[in-house]
């Protein structure tokens, strides 16, 4: 290595041994250590950035070798080189930000599983008293044919990961029970796979209704049963739980223990009511600073809505927006300043992918592959890092309750309804269908059963 102390290779190995690294990945580590070293990383938080994205641009890596790298910087500089800076430094947060998304991400799940429009329903082999593995024939003609169905009846595609995730495990049951295909035994089958949900793996009523939504368009819509009766053992919903509010104080509090730019982020789920999908996947287009609106496309539904551009982060948001700009002339330079567009849209804007209008408010940290195509392009951060960042910052806070990233938006509508905002506005910047899904909010009001006062005060 290429470093102020002679025997420093030696000592990096040595450590490395101690901290149980698989031993084939020792050259690698060290190899990464190396380079950290020659770019001068160790001399400041600056050389150490500029070092990661350059490393961003001109290496095509997987998600595990850029962490690798990140993990051979941090081991040397908090562990070998005691340097003062790497103690603050996010080096966690570094590698969340170089995630690469799988072919499960809901921008990419259609994409990786395709299906042909008007392909006829193979019919399913013969029954066999074995259950399918999930290579199975059966299994994967089911879901082909599922996907299908579901894409031609317009259904969102949360809706179709899990309705196939029902399905799979339905088939397999029935044809554990059975040695049958659902096809073959029909409608009669539903019945007990919820009895079996119920009774021996505990599920609420709720995801009981989910797998019987899932199971009566199987039967409906890909098996052709027509309409049909079943004796479901489904107890009628009980009333919503309400959902986790945090107070402004507990608000305020979590979101200045986050880093950037998680920390934007949460300001705008929570300034604005957006769901954590929508905050991450926010172009530059879609923020309009001249008529202060948020431009939400494609949410839950497939809808599409505005909402108003929190005064307080707008000089942030152009801050930021100036530095991605930066960034983007960079990777412009370099060749790489694309990013992922759906499929339709990069065929009606061929040059769209290159735009810096189109990329992303929270990119990544470096480009990765299409989950199908292996094309590289720039993605946007995942939501798994926003949630474990915001795991990570509560437990430095003394907030018992139950917190997630939604729990910012439930925050935002119940702190509307306090201040006497209209329930039909609400609605409407949160995106919901019906305001009896906004209504929930109204019960977790002070003004309303909360703030009550106890007979034992009195």
């Amino acid at each position: 290595m290429n470093t102020p102390s002679a025997n420093l290779r030696e000592r990096f190995i040595e450590r490395i041994k101690v901290l149980n690294f698989p031993v084939k990945t020792h050259p690698y580590l060290t190899q990464w250590a190396r380079s950290w070293l020659k770019a001068r990383g160790h001399l400041s938080i600056e050389r150490t950035n500029a070092y990661f994205d350059a490393l961003s641009r001109t290496s095509r890596l997987a998600d595990w070798q850029f962490q690798q790298a990140v993990t051979a910087a941090r081991i040397l500089a908090e562990d070998l080189l005691n340097l003062d800076w790497s103690r603050h430094y996010d080096w966690e947060g570094l590698c969340l930000q170089a995630s690469d998304p799988s072919s499960e991400h809901p921008q990419f799940l259609r994409q990786c599983h395709p299906v042909e429009a008007n392909a006829p329903a193979t019919p399913p082999p013969a029954p066999t008293a074995q259950p399918p593995d999930g290579s199975s024939d059966l299994l994967a003609d089911t879901l082909d044919r599922t996907r299908r169905a579901l894409r031609l009846a317009g259904r969102a595609i949360t809706t179709e990961r899990s309705y196939c995730q029902w399905v799979t495990r339905y088939v397999r049951f029935t044809a554990h029970q059975s040695g049958q295909s659902p096809e073959d035994t029909g409608p009669a089958s539903i019945t007990p796979f919820l009895n079996h949900l119920a009774v021996e793996r505990h599920v609420s009523p709720a995801t009981q209704k989910q797998a019987l939504n899932a199971l009566v368009f199987l039967h409906k819509a890909v098996f052709d049963h027509g309409e049909f009766v079943i004796d479901t053992p489904i107890s009628p919903r009980q009333n919503r739980r309400p959902p986790t509010v945090l107070s402004r104080c507990e608000v305020t509090t979590l979101i200045q223990q986050l880093a950037p730019p998680w920390q934007l982020a949460a300001q705008l789920m929570y300034g604005a009511g957006l769901r954590i999908s929508e905050a991450m996947s926010l172009r530059i287009k879609d923020i309009d600073f001249s008529q202060r609106v948020i431009q939400i496309h494609d949410a839950k539904g497939g809808k599409h809505r505005v909402v108003p551009l929190p005064r307080k982060i707008a000089p942030e948001l152009q801050s930021l927006i100036e530095e991605l700009r930066q960034q983007h002339q960079t990777d412009t330079a370099a060749g790489c300043a694309n990013v992922h567009l759906p499929p339709a849209l990069a065929r009606k804007y061929p040059n769209a992918a290159n735009d810096f209008a189109w990329s992303w408010l929270f990119p990544a940290a470096k480009q990765c592959p299409h989950p199908r195509s292996g094309v590289f392009a720039r993605f946007h951060l995942l939501e798994k890092s926003m949630q474990r960042q915001l795991k990570r910052v509560l437990k430095q806070t003394s907030i018992t309750k139950r917190v997630t990233c939604h729990t910012f938006r439930h925050s935002f509508a119940t702190h509307l309804l306090e201040a006497n905002t209209d329930i039909r506005t609400v609605q409407q910047l949160l995106g919901h269908s019906d305001v009896s899904t906004t209504m929930i909010y109204l019960h977790i009001t002070k003004n309303r059963g909360a703030g009550a006062p106890s007979p034992l005060d009195f």
